[in-house]
């Protein structure tokens, strides 16, 4: 294993806030301090790297992904805002354009024509958005597109017919499809990837390598991939030699009993969790989060969705949470709403009543998003122990005023989304993830997004939310105890090199970076982010000391 020195560079290491140099040996950061010492060490490395100014910081791990749909979207069509398709009218013309550059049975053959990131809240002809109106557009050929939260889908009468979806349950005869209608869709694009699983996985984590992500926590699910698919991610990503970032396993399958797990187990050597992403109910923006009242933008009284969806019940949660702490691996559920939280928090009550709280506790099981929380919520949370995933950009891109949280909830409710300080103040242990393919891998973007919510009191500091997206995805997959996710002599050297404009220190309600000007601070800096600042680039990605991303060449 290579050994490198780097010099002449700042490092973010609380051991030693003002370090110009570090030496990777053997996997771990064997040395670190001033660059005028870094000069005995030049004999012992391999390479030296002259980092001209640039940040050495600990690798992100990004604590929510889905890979092979991430893999699929990256191949598929961009319907997202950021591919400037803003309208129903655009979608299906970018539809019709594409269709007509593939030949029909070409299209056919390799599944159906996949739109990802239809974000049909902010478009305003939503309306327009229907089954039809994408008949039309894809003039016969097998199409599909998908919202941005991947909980719903508008599939080409083709597809629905092929499928046998009028008869399951979600069904809408002109609109999107949500529940078992929606997962047979998504279970349909899965079957057509697998043959390529290893192509489009390794493209995704070689993104986020890029991207300064050493580490991934994959929430798998039967709808996204197989158990086997998820077997060969972990089994190959075991090593830093695969040159991709680790996989941390967790499957979604509800369990009664510790069989239940200890057969899943078996099935996926190296499984860190059961549940992960196994939803409690939907998402908010395809009102299928369970809520305790109805969606503000709901008026029908009919409507089946009025307060979303609840998938699972208090008694169900409790046997899966019971389940995984027999069986010595943590619990995991998605939940958004606060009826769904509601939900959980009397399953986990339930668990700790039967089992012991001691045991509950310690087994550190965790929850995915968790956006609506309220006192005794975040109470019950704390008590049992409970690890949070969160996701930020979440609040960036939906959240705000006139945004799809204020038209889906009401002010009242949308401000309360995300709270992520009171979360940090009470001591819940934080990871940060992305959710990709529901928002792309951007670390930090969703730094920035902590440090910028746009409800203000509940903005976290810079530094409290890179150590959240760096040591906190370590500690959320029982990984900490190894010293992941820090620069200190003897810890993993899991790194990432950036070259940014400007380094400060950032508060959570400072709109610009300040200077730590003060030598005694000691405050490890971190790039500026706003309104104004590039965003960092990534130079290079470490795994134990491996070059697993190389922009220096």
């Amino acid at each position: 294993m290579a050994s490198i020195l780097y010099r002449n560079g700042v490092i973010h290491s609380p051991a030693d806030p003002f370090a110009e140099a570090l030496l990777v040996e053997d996997g771990v950061v064997a040395w670190l301090g001033a660059d005028d010492s870094a000069a005995s060490f030049v004999s012992r490395a391999e390479k030296v790297v002259d980092l001209d100014g640039a940040l050495v910081a600990p690798a992100f791990v990004d604590a929510h992904v889905h890979l092979l749909s991430t893999g699929m979207a990256l191949e598929g069509l961009d319907l997202s805002l950021e591919a400037d398709i803003a309208t129903a009218t655009s979608a299906f013309a970018a539809v019709a354009n594409r269709v007509r550059d593939v030949r029909r049975e070409e299209t056919e053959a390799r599944g159906p024509l996949v739109g990802w990131g239809c974000d049909t809240a902010a478009w305003p002809d939503a309306v327009r958005a229907t089954r039809d109106g994408l008949d039309a557009a894809a003039d016969g050929a097998p199409v599909v597109l998908v919202r941005p939260d991947l909980h719903s889908s508008l599939a080409s009468s083709v597809v629905c017919e092929r499928l046998g979806l009028d008869s399951r349950a979600g069904w809408d005869a002109q609109g999107w499809l949500t529940g078992d209608a929606h997962e047979t869709v998504m279970a349909e694009l899965r079957a057509d990837a697998d043959a390529r699983h290893r192509e489009l996985t390794d493209r995704a984590l070689q993104l986020a390598a890029s991207r300064g992500i050493v580490a991934v926590h994959e929430h798998s699910l039967p709808s996204t991939d197989t158990r086997a698919g998820l077997a060969d991610l972990i089994a190959r990503t075991g090593s830093a030699g695969s040159g991709l970032p680790l996989v941390v396993g967790y499957r979604g399958e509800l369990c009664e009993t510790t069989d239940d797990v200890r057969e899943l187990l078996a099935a996926i050597p190296g499984l860190t969790g059961v549940g992960g992403d196994m939803p409690v109910d939907g998402s908010i923006g395809s009102r299928t989060a369970a809520l305790t009242s109805p969606y503000a933008d709901v008026k029908d009284p009919n409507d089946p969705l009025r307060t979303g969806v609840l998938e699972l019940t208090a008694e169900q949660v409790c046997n899966h949470v019971l389940a995984a702490t027999r069986a010595g691996v943590q619990a995991g559920f998605h939940v958004i709403g606060n009826r769904a939280m509601s939900e959980v928090v009397l399953g986990f009550q339930a668990a700790a009543d039967l089992e012991g709280l001691a045991a509950i506790r310690g087994a550190g099981h965790r929850l995915e998003h968790a956006e609506m929380i309220d006192a005794s919520a975040l109470a019950a949370l704390v008590l049992m122990g409970v690890r949070l995933s969160v996701q930020p950009a979440f609040d960036a891109i939906w959240g705000g005023p006139g945004g799809l949280y204020e038209k889906r909830l009401g002010k009242l409710r949308a401000e309360a989304m995300n709270p992520l300080a009171d979360l940090a103040g009470a001591g819940v242990p934080l990871a940060l993830g992305s959710d990709t393919p529901v928002t792309p891998f951007d670390p930090w973007g969703a730094v920035a997004a902590s440090l910028f919510l746009n409800a203000a009191d509940q903005r976290i500091s810079a530094r409290a939310a890179f150590r959240a997206h760096t040591r906190g995805g370590w500690r959320l997959a029982g990984l900490d105890h190894t010293g992941a996710g820090e620069i200190r002599v003897g810890a993993p050297a899991h790194l990432a090199l950036w070259r940014s404009d400007h380094l400060g220190v950032q508060g959570p309600h400072s709109t610009i970076a300040a200077w730590s000007t003060d030598a005694r601070s000691g405050t490890p800096l971190l790039p500026a982010l706003g309104e104004g600042e590039p965003a960092p680039t990534c130079l290079q990605t470490l795994r134990d000391g491996v070059v697993i991303y190389d922009a220096l060449g």
